[in-house]
């Protein structure tokens, strides 16, 4: 890869880490459920103008709309509006990786390797670690949520394999118009009118940046360099880079939002990570040395 296409693949990442920081912001000023609703709104507006409805494969969309972007972010908007700090959201989140992994095995019969069983094993390992020091500043109900997010989200990984013949802006624009309305008539529900009113009359420039942040640079900026880049690149190539979004959050989290890095943190996305680059990079690297051992041979 060029110089220019690794600073790009940085740039996603760094999105997409600090999007749980604006997230943090936004659900201070705006209701979670309303946010995540106007999120999707706005980022299917003006696209589903000029994007073509896949009509052969509405439902399959519908679905991974509902799972990847209203169930899972829903959860961890809830989830860091009920006291889940910022960066330890980002570090969970990954686990998806894993449920991605569980149900493929239950779904459709695909056999994990030991290396994807060692890699689950250890990253679990760090999130019962984080289980362990829930306080006032990591609530049980925003733990939960954000673990929710990630099941919803590795199911939305496994609707994804269906979708492979469908681009990513058809993909993106319409899942997001799929999202918008359960989301919105929950928002209306639950959070009831008043509050939503009364978040729109008194949100801040802080808010409003916060919100155009999630919509624009981690939905549109974000999916779509990351999508140009796995169209001309090796999965395997770019994937290892996401395992740098929790390393941003976190470190994010902690100059702007005054998050501290207890030990147990460290600890936590130590194993976390490690479980990662044991199932994203360690296969990576065996094969290379397979194919440098087997060009030695001959």
């Amino acid at each position: 890869m060029p110089v220019k296409h690794i600073l790009l693949a940085f740039l996603v990442t760094a999105i997409w880490g600090c999007n749980f920081i604006f997230v943090k912001i936004g659900v201070h000023e705006i209701p979670p459920l309303f946010l995540c609703a106007v999120r999707f709104f706005l980022a299917s507006i003006p696209a589903i103008f000029f994007v073509r409805l896949p009509t052969n494969a509405y439902k399959t969309v519908a679905l991974y709309g509902l799972f990847m972007f209203a169930l899972q972010f829903t959860s961890i908007f809830m989830g860091i509006a009920v006291g889940m700090p910022a960066g330890m959201a980002s570090l969970l989140s990954q686990t998806s990786v894993f449920f991605s992994i569980f149900f493929a095995a239950i779904f459709i019969r695909e056999i994990p390797t030991i290396w994807q069983m060692m890699g689950a094993l250890l990253s679990f390992s760090g999130v019962a670690l984080a289980a362990t020091h829930l306080d006032s500043n990591m609530t049980l109900a925003g733990f939960m949520f954000v673990v929710v997010g990630a099941v919803a989200s590795g199911m939305g990984n496994l609707i994804t394999r269906k979708l492979s013949h469908i681009n990513t802006a058809t993909l993106v624009s319409w899942g997001c118009v799929t999202a918008f309305p359960p989301l919105f008539m929950l928002s209306f529900f639950v959070e009831g009118p008043e509050r939503i009113l009364y978040s729109l009359h008194h949100v801040s420039w802080l808010g409003v940046v916060s919100l155009l942040c999630i919509v624009y640079l981690s939905t549109w900026v974000g999916y779509g360099v990351w999508s140009w880049l796995l169209g001309r690149y090796p999965v395997s190539a770019i994937v290892p880079f996401s395992l740098l979004i929790p390393v941003f959050a976190m470190l994010g989290s902690a100059l702007f939002l005054g998050e501290s890095f207890e030990p147990w943190k460290m600890s936590v996305a130590a194993l976390v990570i490690a479980g990662l680059c044991v199932n994203l990079l360690v296969p990576q690297l065996l094969r290379l040395i397979t194919r440098k051992k087997l060009s030695l041979d001959f």
